[in-house]
């Protein structure tokens, strides 16, 4: 067992926090709840509509070449496929946290727990698999992780031994940028706060079996700005590599085992990260779409700034597209989710592009080679490639160092 899985069993403990329990329930019970709501809300509602139409009409739709109701059949088909991913998922969740599939009372009662907000999250990392896992998402890891590889890569060219480096990676999410830094050899920590995204990412992480196990189609739900159904009905193979092969593959003689060099933690950032034990404890800082998850960003900084040791150096890529802002009505409805209730009475700020480098300059850092992409290089997320709508970031990409 990896170090990486021992935090899983090791973390089941919070199950005993009341509020943290509610979270994790109301995680797991989404995973649970997937295939039924997505087939309400993606096929039943649409074939309600479709036969609400004029008879002539609603006929002429179902005979060739059109076929709407057998297009309901492949997509009805494709989310039993993704709900078969949420399934293993919730099963590997259960199992880490020591509770049964059909519980009995409180205080391990679990299903009925998702609201609206947990249900659409268990949607998204399932589509996330796409982005993070599956060989057609390389490109978005290219223009998302890239960078932030290669700093870290240039930063210590000269270091002959990779696994004294210790690297964190807050907002780990399903784990991609954390095992892409393990298997070029660092000492790896990845750290993240979502119970779905901690779930998913053991899942893919430690319980594939092997390369493109499972079928994914991340699009099928979608009926907007399509061009064909072949496009909507897309699959894609996950993982794309089997990470336990992989990581052995790149294992070097005489040197801690991959095993031994990634390690996940579950909790607050800033709460961690900010005690006397993580101070000055790593030599990199890798963020990438994660510092605009921040309710208050001068936390975020004096955090990374506490535990980087003295020359240490924060690699960041990413928008700044600030969550805060259009969950704040949201959140403080759901205090359970994610925050504790505390955290939802501090004050939060949208910062510049250009406010936000001063700030961290301000901050006992030196920033270099700051820059925003050009639309050439821009980042999609989970982006269908042949949607007719087509978005992406010009993400911020710099690198700082700390001087104080």
């Amino acid at each position: 067992m990896s170090p990486f899985e021992e935090s899983w069993h090791s973390a089941s403990t919070i199950v005993l926090d009341k509020e943290e329990r509610k979270t994790l329930f109301a995680t797991l019970d989404s995973f649970r709840q997937y295939r039924r709501v997505a087939h309400f809300n993606v096929t039943h509602r649409r074939r309600q509509n479709f036969y609400a139409l004029p008879l002539s009409e609603w006929q002429l739709l179902s005979a060739p070449p059109f076929n709407f109701l057998e297009t309901l059949e492949h997509v009805d088909d494709a989310i039993d496929t993704n709900a078969d991913i949420a399934a293993e998922i919730l099963k590997i969740g259960l199992e880490s946290f020591g509770l049964e599939a059909e519980p009995g009372v409180d205080p391990t009662h679990w299903h009925g727990e998702a609201k609206s907000l947990d249900l659409d999250k268990a949607r998204s990392t399932i589509r996330q698999f796409y982005r993070d896992w599956s060989s057609e998402g390389a490109g978005e890891r290219r223009t998302s992780y890239g960078p932030v590889l290669r700093d870290i890569d240039a930063a210590f060219a000269n270091v002959p031994n990779k696994g004294d480096i210790k690297v964190l990676v807050p907002g780990a999410g399903l784990g991609r940028l954390v095992f892409e830094l393990c298997k070029q050899g660092y000492d790896v920590e990845g750290n993240e706060i979502s119970y779905h995204q901690l779930i998913a990412s053991n899942w893919i992480l430690n319980h594939c079996d092997e390369a493109e196990q499972y079928t994914l189609f991340p699009f099928a739900s979608d009926f907007s700005n399509v061009i064909s159904r072949a496009d909507q009905l897309k699959k894609v193979k996950i993982p794309d590599v089997h990470v336990a092969t992989a990581l052995a593959d790149s294992h070097v003689a005489g040197r801690k085992s991959a095993s031994e060099r990634m390690n996940m933690t579950a909790a607050d950032f800033t709460e961690l990260y900010c005690n006397a034990k993580n101070r000055g404890v790593f030599q990199a800082v890798a963020t990438v779409f994660f510092l605009d998850t921040a309710q208050d960003v001068i936390r975020y900084i004096k955090t990374v700034h506490h535990c980087l040791e003295a020359g240490g150096i924060w690699s960041n890529n990413g928008p700044l597209l600030w969550h805060w802002t259009s969950q704040n009505e949201q959140a403080a409805k759901n205090v359970h989710h994610e925050q504790s209730a505390g955290h939802m009475n501090r004050g939060s700020i949208e910062l510049s592009v250009e406010e936000v480098l001063k700030l961290v300059e301000s901050m006992g850092f030196e920033v270099d080679d700051r820059g925003v992409k050009d639309e050439a290089s821009a980042s999609g997320y989970i982006q269908n490639p042949n949607s007719m709508l087509q978005n992406s970031y010009r993400t911020s990409h710099w690198i700082a160092k700390k001087i104080a």
